[in-house]
């Protein structure tokens, strides 16, 4: 048996287990209900205060570390996961502090000037100081100082047991110290993967407290009749909980936790790709009527279905059920959910039906929730832009895809090995794949005589 059919046999173990996602969930809907009923609980207790729900911008960064939290301790305590030696730690090892208190100056400097770095963008960036980003940077600011101190006992302690101290962030500070050898691809990839966390991190944090408070205050019962905006408010409670774990992977991303980040996309076009598909650069592109808008004269799927009861009721569920799959794509990460970067191989949940359930989930939902082909101004240019537009947005996210696998089948053969089993076993990847063979006949002729 070759290399290739043998790594096709067996579907790999994934670096994640399914309790790590399931322990955030359940802590996340704990903390929703205290949050919905805590004004019935503060008149039982007889709290000071406000006696109202709890749907406040700090309540759902509170959110974070209740999911969070609850994480890391199924992390450690069920799976153990600092234990393993992907962490680079080793427990036993307990290197004389003398030794390693210059290393950890090295790498403290670096962090610092990675963060001040971080902070001169967040000042230049415009669009960082006005609507939703405004909430992300008084987070971020309100975090830097107790970050900055706490980073100071973090890392004299880590490094003592790292078995390789001399990690990323040491070799950028030792190129700016200027007094030890550096390596340039460390220090590049050092940058990649806390540009990943400074970019996507803010937005994360920006979009938390519109969610939250809708689904806090929502009256479940008012609309319980009414298909659309029941979908409207589980859809909602469906992306607050890929937004909410979502952003705990970008925040907890410590190596005793195994959570850390192993690398960051090193092509250019999976940034390209990626970029395009957040602000502010997504106000330039998807975010433009005159430029790739699909949603032009689009009442949507509830203005077209009025008056159908049961084909209401039928496509609120189609929705609901593609969001709740965007969503399983995102809390099955666990602690490891971010773009552009390699933290290890997710081999269960949808991840066992095709590679890619969370970019299909949400295509899938963007053309049955618009259905960009029925316009209200019944004019053919509208019905035929909205359909092409909304196809090149589907083929941008095919090439995060793409981009996105070159990444990962470079850093790891459990990749590869979880590439080469979903081509043959998986069910939507394998018909997929098939179909795309039938559309190229061309290439299958070639590889059929190579």
């Amino acid at each position: 048996m070759t290399n290739a059919s043998r790594s096709a046999a067996e579907l790999p173990e994934s670096d994640v287990s399914a309790g790590v996602g399931l322990s955030g969930l359940v802590a996340l809907i704990l903390w929703l209900l205290l949050c919905r009923n805590w004004a019935a609980i503060a008149d039982v207790l007889s709290l000071p205060g406000p006696h109202a729900p709890m749907s406040g911008p700090y309540a759902a960064v509170a959110t974070l570390f209740m999911t969070g939290g609850a994480m890391a301790l199924w992390s450690v305590v069920v799976d153990k996961v600092h234990r393993r030696p992907s962490t680079g730690i080793d427990w036993s090892l307990r290197r004389p502090f003398a030794e390693s208190l210059d290393l950890s100056i090295t790498k403290l400097a670096g962090l610092w000037a990675t963060w001040a770095l971080i902070g001169a963008f967040y000042c230049i960036g415009r669009w960082y100081w006005d609507g939703q980003y405004l909430f992300a940077m008084e987070v971020i600011g309100a975090a830097a100082l107790p970050v900055f101190l706490l980073s100071i006992p973090y890392v004299l302690w880590l490094d003592r047991r790292l078995v390789e101290p001399r990690d990323q962030a040491w070799h950028f500070g030792a190129l700016l110290i200027g007094r030890e050898a550096w390596d340039v691809e460390a220090v590049k990839k050092h940058g990649r993967a806390w540009a990943i966390k400074a970019f996507f991190g803010a937005f994360m944090i920006s979009i938390l407290p519109g969610g939250f408070a809708q689904v806090v205050e929502a009256n479940f019962a008012a609309m319980a009749r009414d298909p659309v905006p029941l979908a409207s408010t589980v859809i909602a409670l469906l992306f607050l909980i890929d937004v909410q774990i979502g952003t705990v992977g970008y925040i907890f991303t410590f190596r005793p936790l195994d959570a850390h980040i192993r690398s960051g996309n090193p092509l250019l076009a999976g940034w390209v790709a990626a970029l395009m598909c957040y602000p502010p650069f997504v106000w330039g592109t998807m975010g433009r009527a005159d430029v790739l808008g699909y949603e032009v004269n689009t009442p949507g799927w509830g203005f077209w279905m009025q008056g159908h009861a049961g084909l209401l009721w039928l496509w609120a569920g189609l929705l609901v059920a593609l969001t709740a799959i965007y969503a399983w794509a995102t809390f099955v990460f666990g602690l490891r959910f971010s773009n552009l970067t390699y933290r290890g191989v997710l081999t269960n949940g949808p991840y066992r039906f095709t590679r890619h359930p969370a970019y299909l989930s949400k295509n899938l939902f963007w053309w049955c929730s618009t259905l960009p082909f029925l316009v209200s101004s019944h004019a053919l240019t509208d019905m035929v832009r909205n359909t092409v537009l909304l196809g090149v947005v589907s083929a941008i996210y095919y090439w995060r895809a793409r981009t996105e696998e070159a990444h990962l089948l470079a850093e790891d053969a459990k990749y590869r090995a979880y590439h080469a089993w979903m081509a043959e076993n998986a069910l939507i990847t394998r018909s997929l794949g098939k179909l795309g063979e039938r559309l190229r006949p061309g290439v299958r002729e070639a590889q059929a005589a190579e």
